[in-house]
């Protein structure tokens, strides 16, 4: 299943607000600056941390991680729809059970000037410290895992959303077959090439 060092290790969690609106573009540099500390970080939890996804004997041939270069215009402000219910679904996992998530919305946004949704989940009873975004694309299977990858976006005092491709990563079970992993529903796979964040482990 997912492992909690791979939402709680990049910051602070806070509490969801009713509102949402798009926030102000991001400044190149600091957006880009951003997204390089977040992936040292990611880096060293992967290498270092008892909890890492990849076995020891593995960790020198799979990192350093592989990433698509880092990239501000695919950081894009976004309006999440709220579910009123927050309906709940059966995601299909890697290991062939089903997980029960939630619904919690629907992020709108647009990507190279191409409107575009992504639904936002939350798993069944749990506390919503996170959405979990997971998304598949045009370069799914090809230079990215071909189960698809996650965002996490933490939830503002705001209700301003942010999606960030270079932040998108590697399920666990991409680096290790024990972990079980949901896959992308229909509603989020996206027919474009998303060529932002984490690309296919390396061998």
């Amino acid at each position: 299943m997912r492992t909690r060092l791979l939402v709680a290790a990049f910051g602070l969690l806070v509490s969801l607000a009713c509102t949402s609106g798009p926030p102000p573009p991001p400044d190149e540099a600091s957006a880009i600056e951003g997204v390089e500390e977040w992936r040292a970080a990611r880096e060293q939890i992967m290498r270092d941390d008892p909890e890492s996804p990849i076995p020891e004997d593995k960790r020198d041939a799979l990192l350093p991680l592989r990433y698509y270069a880092a990239d501000a215009s695919y950081i894009v402000p976004a309006e999440l729809d709220v579910s009123s219910d927050r309906p709940v679904l059966e995601m299909p996992t890697s290991t062939g059970t089903l997980r029960k998530m939630e619904r919690v919305g629907t992020l709108r946004f647009s990507l190279h000037g191409q409107p575009m949704t992504l639904q936002a989940f939350v798993e069944a009873g749990q506390p919503l410290e996170s959405l979990f975004v997971p998304f598949a694309d045009m370069t799914t299977g090809i230079d990215t895992y071909a189960a698809g990858r996650y965002l996490d976006i933490l939830p503002t005092p705001t209700g301003l959303y942010e999606v960030n491709f270079n932040r998108a990563y590697n399920p666990s079970c991409a680096y290790n077959e024990r972990y079980e992993c949901p896959y992308p529903p229909a509603s989020n796979r996206l027919k474009v090439a998303v060529r932002a964040g984490e690309k296919v482990p390396g061998a």
